[in-house]
């Protein structure tokens, strides 16, 4: 049983009586309907369908607290008070609640927490106190082992897509419900299936370069790396490159790539 204390996360609080309707016509995930035991994972577009942030969500006492990383709060929070207008809402940062990533344990007794629907793999998360009786590790060894990706190390917001960082894979995308900013084109995306990037694990013989070392194929570009620890990693690459190419490489470093196993996508048909 494991846990990490995230201090680079901050929580912010949307309430009043159109709050619901509010982020419903915002955000990528569910928020009509949302049950007491639910924090999906979410993100906010920009018009042109990519990330401008992400986060969790969930709902107590009528109000909606997102889980953000904490260098974009400021930003975050000024995106909300624009698109707010005349609506009836509040939006104000929420101090004093720490936030906790808890895994290894199928079941959690804390007074706020929430399953990581990402993957079941990844626990929970634990807002206030958690029990005794867990280890300290790191998230990240978690995230590369099962490919989760993290935004500005995996990939930089207001640059990609939901899809390209697995957000149609582990449910940050809700296809179901109606408008939000950028739904036409993630919508259009899910439609055709014309996602060419997609973040994905690699591995070598030797440690990995640093994130943001440019991967390539046979000499020629095809992604940069992401998250590492020692000779396991992520990357973000095309995947008909990646595929076509006979020898990867990071830097100087031969790595070997390795689609997740939980998502339902493959290598593209070679033509």
């Amino acid at each position: 049983m494991y846990f990490e204390k995230l201090d680079n996360r901050r929580l912010l609080r949307v309430s009043g009586i159109e709050a619901e309707h509010f982020l419903e016509n915002l955000v990528t995930c569910k928020v009509t309907d949302l049950k007491a035991d639910e924090a999906p994972f979410g993100a906010l577009l920009s018009p042109q369908g990519k990330i401008l942030f992400d986060f969790f969500m969930f709902k107590i006492e009528g109000a909606f607290v997102f889980d953000v990383p904490a260098a974009l709060m400021d930003d975050f929070l000024k995106r909300l008070t624009f698109y707010r207008l005349r609506a009836k809402v509040d939006i104000e940062r929420l101090e004093g609640m720490p936030v906790t990533a808890v895994w290894g344990v199928s079941d959690l007794s804390a007074e706020l927490a929430f399953m990581d629907y990402r993957n079941d793999a990844l626990g929970f998360r634990c807002y206030g106190t958690i029990p005794e009786g867990f280890r300290e590790a790191k998230l990240k060894d978690k995230r590369i082992e099962i490919g989760i990706p993290e935004g500005h190390v995996d990939f930089e917001y207001g640059d990609a897509y939901p899809h390209e960082t697995l957000m149609d894979q582990f449910g940050g995308v809700d296809f179901k419900k109606g408008c939000y900013v950028g739904q036409e084109v993630v919508s259009r995306m899910q439609h055709r299936g014309s996602a060419k990037k997609r973040i994905v694990q690699v591995s070598s013989e030797e440690i990995l370069p640093e994130p943001g070392t440019a991967v390539s194929g046979d000499g020629k570009p095809v992604g940069t790396l992401g998250s590492t620890e020692g000779k396991k990693g992520l990357a973000m690459l095309r995947l008909d490159r990646a595929q076509k190419a006979e020898t990867l490489t990071s830097g100087d470093v031969p790595v070997t790539v390795k689609i997740p196993e939980w998502v339902n996508f493959g290598w593209p048909e070679k033509a």
